[in-house]
């Protein structure tokens, strides 16, 4: 997959490289330092992942990336953040961003990103998903059935699915379609996304007792 990065620091942009071109099915296909070269080399090479600083020197990112739907880029945008205020995401929602990671965040995980979102997944940065859950409208659990709300609780107690099983006396194979559609209706790519989702909302304070 070919890879941009927007960033105006160069030695962000020369780490982001060097991580990239470390990857046998990644390409380093070029970099920009603002909004106007960011569109030129996105209409010049036409990469697959556009990874863009949330605040570049004059200019947000976000802006940079309503230009290009406006142009019909079919590109993913991976935003790169040091925090982000409930009104980034609004704004981040509204130009159809396709992943958050903070700046923070090891190289791995940025990697993790980059291969969900090629797949056709979002991604959040766990750090941020708390602030997710905040400015979501209603409680993000309230699609959830009150046995898939059970199973939530036990991801947000980390337990496996053969623990939950036992827990709550169904097959294990009834917890895993219990946690694809928990998944499908929080709108998060993993389990563990899943966990910070119950813990962000507290659901997980409402522990249970085993035996």
């Amino acid at each position: 997959m070919k890879i941009i990065i927007v960033d105006d620091h160069p030695l962000v942009r020369r780490g982001l490289a060097s991580v990239i071109a470390m990857q046998s099915d990644m390409q380093f296909a070029g970099e920009a330092t603002n909004g106007p070269e960011a569109l030129d080399v996105i209409e010049e090479t036409k990469p697959d992942i556009v990874l863009i600083d949330l605040k570049l020197a004059d200019e947000s990112g976000l802006d940079v990336i309503r230009i290009a739907r406006t142009r019909g880029i079919v590109s993913k945008f991976i935003l790169l953040t040091s925090s982000a205020s409930r009104e980034d995401f609004l704004r981040a929602e509204e130009v159809l961003v396709d992943g958050y990671v903070l700046k923070e965040a090891l190289p791995e995980e940025l990697l993790f990103a980059i291969q969900l979102v090629y797949k056709g997944r979002k991604y959040y940065d766990p750090g941020l998903m708390e602030e997710k859950m905040r400015m979501s409208a209603g409680s993000p659990t309230d699609e959830l059935t009150p046995k898939e709300k059970e199973v939530l609780i036990q991801l947000g107690q980390g337990a496996c699915n053969r623990v939950i099983a036992t827990r709550l006396f169904i097959s294990e194979f009834t917890v895993k379609k219990h946690v694809s559609q928990i998944l499908a209706k929080l709108q998060v790519t993993d389990r563990t996304q899943a966990a910070l989702c119950a813990n962000a909302i507290g659901l997980t304070k409402y522990e249970m007792s085993y035996e």
